[in-house]
C-alpha cells in the first residue's frame, strides 16, 4: 500500500498550504497570500489551500456567543454586522469585478445572518451547548474561505471554497473533535480529484469538520494546522507548508529574547516537544499525521516568502547543536499530593489521575519523588481549583486518616523547556541547565524529562519566566 502511494506522489504531487489568521488578516496580507499560491502553481499544479478565519474573528464569534448566553440578544447581530463590514471592505478592494463581488456579498450575507440566528437562539435558551459553540465558531473559516477563493479567482487562479464539514469526518466530541482519517480519505477522494482535473484550487476551511451525521464540529483552537495535516494525509500529499507571520520556528520567543533566530531544521520529535510546551507556530496535533504518512512539512513566513523557514526532517539526532530552542508555558499551577502513607501503596497514581480526568483537565507535566511520598503535576491555573477539589474528594478517607497529609496548589507557575535531539548523546546537559539557572538565582521547583531525552522541562515561579528563558537561551547552539 505504501509503495502504491509513493507512485501516486511522484506522478501527481499534491501540495497543501495553510494560511493562518494573520496571513489573511488584512488586504495586503490576503494579496500576499494569493500571490504565494499563484507562484506555487508553476511547480505544484495540484495545490490545496487550507485557510483560517481572519485574525481576531474567532475570538469575536466566541465572545458574541458568550454574551448571548448572558441574555444579550444584540451581541450576535452586532458581531454579524462587524464581520459583514470587515469582509466586504476587503472584498471591495481585492475583487474589482462587480458580478463576482455581488456573488460573494450574497454568501457573506447568508453566513452573517446565520450567526445572528444562532446567537438569538442561544440568548433565548440562556446557554450554549458545545455543539452550538462549534456552529458559531465555524462561521469565521467559512467566511474567509469564500473570500480567499474569490480573491484567487479574480487574480486568474480558478478556485472554489470547500467546507471541511464535507470532507473532514470526526467524532461528536464538540469543540475538540477527533478525526476519522479513513472516512476523511474516502470523502476527499470524492471531492478533490474533480477539482484538480478542472484546474481548480480548493480553498478549504481549516479548524472544522463534521460528525458522520453531518453536524459541524471543530478540532479545537488553532486546529487549522491540524486540518492541513489531516487533508495532506488523506490525499497522500507530498508536502505541507504552514504559512504564518514569523520566519519559521525560533530558538525562543523573540518578545522575550530579541536575538532569537530561526531554526533551519528540526526533527519531528523536537517540533512536537516545542509545540506541546508553548511554541505557538504550529498546532501540537499537526505532527502525527505527517509523521505517519511520511509527508514533508515546512513552516514559512507569508510576509517574507523568500526565507526558507524551518524544515522538518524525520531524524536530527546528530546535529552539532545540542540544545536547539527554549520555550515556556505560563499560566500553569503545580498540584502536589504528599503523605508518608503513600509509600508503597499501589494505585495512588492511578486514582490521582482518574480524579484529574474526571474534571476534564489536561495534565501538562508530571514529577514524582523517588521516595513515593509525593506526586506533583502541572495543570492550567484556571483549572487548579476544580482539580484540587476532585482530588480531595477522591482521597477523603486517606486525608482523614493522615495517610495523605495534604493536597495543595502551589499557585501560578511557568514551565520552561529546553529542546534538542543532541541532548540524547551528550552527557552533562542537565547539569549545565541547572548551573545556568542557579547562577541567575532562578529556583527550580520541579523537573521532568521524557525517556526520549529530547527535552528537559522545569517548573519555575511565574515571575522568573523571562529571566530563565533568557539565561537558557545562552546555551542554544552549544
Amino acid at each position: 500500500m505504501t509503495e502504491g502511494r509513493q507512485i501516486v506522489r511522484e506522478q501527481v504531487p499534491i501540495l497543501v498550504m495553510k494560511f493562518g489568521g494573520t496571513s489573511v488578516g488584512s488586504v495586503e496580507a490576503i494579496r500576499q497570500a494569493a500571490a504565494i499560491v499563484r507562484r506555487s502553481l508553476a511547480d505544484w499544479p495540484r495545490t490545496v489551500v487550507v485557510i483560517s478565519a481572519l485574525s481576531g474573528v474567532t475570538n469575536l464569534l466566541l465572545d458574541a456567543a458568550s454574551r448571548a448566553t448572558n441574555g444579550d440578544r444584540d451581541a450576535g447581530q452586532a458581531a454579524a454586522g462587524h464581520l459583514r463590514t470587515r469582509h466586504l471592505e476587503i472584498a471591495r478592494q481585492l475583487i474589482p469585478d462587480d458580478s463576482a463581488y455581488e456573488s460573494l456579498s450574497a454568501e457573506i450575507d447568508a453566513l452573517t445572518q446565520e450567526l445572528g440566528h444562532l446567537s438569538a437562539a442561544i440568548a433565548v435558551l440562556g446557554e450554549a451547548t458545545p455543539r452550538a459553540m462549534d456552529a458559531v465558531a465555524s462561521i469565521g473559516e467559512r467566511l474567509s474561505a469564500r473570500l480567499f477563493a474569490s480573491v484567487l479567482d479574480q487574480s486568474g487562479v480558478p478556485a472554489q471554497a470547500v467546507d471541511a464539514s464535507d470532507v473532514v469526518v470526526t467524532d461528536s466530541n464538540f469543540q475538540a473533535a477527533h478525526p476519522d482519517l479513513s472516512a476523511t480519505r474516502l470523502r476527499s477522494s470524492r471531492v478533490f480529484p474533480t477539482l484538480f482535473e478542472n484546474g481548480v484550487v480548493p480553498v478549504v476551511t481549516g479548524f472544522i469538520g463534521a460528525n458522520p451525521s453531518g453536524v459541524t464540529t471543530t478540532l479545537g483552537r488553532g486546529g487549522s494546522d491540524y486540518s492541513a495535516a489531516l487533508l495532506a494525509a488523506a490525499l497522500d500529499a507530498a508536502e505541507v507548508w504552514i504559512w504564518t507571520d514569523v520566519d519559521g520556528v525560533m530558538t525562543a520567543d523573540p518578545r522575550i529574547v530579541p536575538e532569537a533566530r530561526t531554526i533551519p531544521a528540526l526533527s519531528y520529535r523536537e517540533l512536537a516537544e516545542l509545540a506541546y510546551f508553548g511554541a505557538k507556530v504550529v498546532h501540537p496535533m499537526t505532527i502525527r499525521p505527517v509523521i505517519e504518512a511520511g509527508i514533508g512539512l515546512s513552516i514559512r513566513n507569508t510576509f517574507n516568502p523568500a526565507h526558507a523557514g524551518t524544515r522538518l526532517v524525520p531524524k536530527n539526532n546528530h546535529s552539532a547543536e545540542v540544545i536547539k530552542a527554549v520555550t515556556s508555558i505560563k499560566g500553569q499551577s503545580l498540584i502536589t499530593i504528599e503523605g508518608r502513607g503513600m509509600l508503597g501503596v499501589p494505585g495512588v497514581a492511578a486514582r490521582t489521575f482518574a480524579a484529574v480526568a474526571a474534571t476534564g483537565t489536561n495534565v501538562i507535566l508530571i514529577s514524582q519523588a523517588s521516595s513515593e511520598q509525593s506526586i506533583c503535576f502541572a495543570v492550567p491555573a484556571a483549572r487548579s481549583g476544580a482539580v484540587v477539589q476532585s482530588l480531595e474528594e477522591a482521597f477523603s478517607r486517606e486525608l482523614r486518616d493522615r495517610d495523605i497529609d495534604r493536597v495543595w496548589d502551589s499557585g501560578e507557575m511557568v514551565i520552561v523547556t529546553v529542546v534538542g535531539a543532541g541532548m540524547r548523546h551528550t552527557p552533562g546537559v542537565a547539569g549545565r541547565v541547572f548551573t545556568t539557572l542557579g547562577a541567575e538565582g532562578v529556583n527550580v521547583i520541579a523537573i521532568a524529562q521524557g525517556s526520549s531525552e529530547v527535552a528537559i522541562s522545569l517548573v519555575v515561579e511565574g515571575s522568573d519566566e523571562e529571566l530563565a528563558v533568557r539565561a537558557l537561551h545562552g546555551l542554544v547552539g552549544r
